[in-house]
């Protein structure tokens, strides 16, 4: 199980650039709204999330220290813990989940990124 993260803490790294953030949702729902900075690492469909993290990680995390934080949807969404599982697997030492996920943070009043 991946460690957590709060929305005050994610906050403060987004905003001092000391966190790499991974939106674990399909492209396409990345592509219509995530965190800003956010890279994407699809963790659906759950069978292809290992996959899908072995084929994207190493372009879009090249460092296997830095401070990650992966997030989808919400509490019950699966994708976040099988991608973060999957990058401690691969060697990534530092991975956190936001297990609220982006319907917390938009709840929040907080900015999202399109595009």
């Amino acid at each position: 199980m991946l460690s957590l993260i709060s929305r005050e803490e994610l906050k403060k790294g987004i905003d001092a650039g000391t966190l790499v953030v991974v939106d674990t949702m399909p492209a396409a729902y990345y592509k219509t709204e995530h965190l800003p900075g956010a890279v994407n690492i699809p963790g659906f469909p759950y069978d292809q999330a290992a996959e899908l993290t072995d084929r994207y990680a190493p372009g879009v995390l090249p460092d296997k220290a830095a401070a990650i934080v992966v997030y989808c949807a919400n509490v019950p969404c699966r994708n976040s813990e099988l991608v973060g599982s999957r990058l401690l697997q691969l060697g990534y030492s530092n991975v956190r989940k936001y297990r609220e996920g982006i319907e917390d943070w938009v709840g929040a009043g907080l900015a999202t990124i399109s595009g």
